[in-house]
């Protein structure tokens, strides 16, 4: 499925560009939310990954606990942009990055959901 490795690329994209950045965010803060996005990000590529490998409702399963680990990404950048870690462009890049992940993670579980 050429979606399929759309998102594999997207996501590699996503993370190497997200792990140096979160290196530039508030030393107080590494252990909750950066960790965290780090964490997030990486258990959604882990996640995608894993899918890959399944079928069926197995596959749907790990598409939707991967959906779960991108909205927490989100979730955080967000809070990364309103706490001015991260500046107006950066979440701007980056909220594009994961909106089209998003895209591609919704018709992939789609076709597996409803088929073809």
């Amino acid at each position: 499925m050429t979606e399929e490795m759309v998102i594999f690329t997207r996501t590699y994209d996503f993370i190497s560009w997200l792990l140096p950045m979160t290196e530039n965010l508030p030393r107080s803060q590494r252990f909750v939310v950066t960790q965290r996005l780090q964490g997030a990000a990486l258990s959604f590529q882990e996640l995608i990954i894993e899918a890959n490998t399944l079928r069926g409702a197995l596959r749907a399963e790990k598409l939707r606990a991967a959906d779960a680990e991108l909205r927490k990404a989100r979730l955080y950048l967000r809070l990364c942009e309103r706490w001015k870690w991260i500046n107006s462009g950066q979440y701007r890049h980056v909220s594009e990055m994961v909106a089209e992940i998003g895209k591609l993670l919704g018709g992939w579980l789609k076709t597996v959901t409803y088929g073809p």
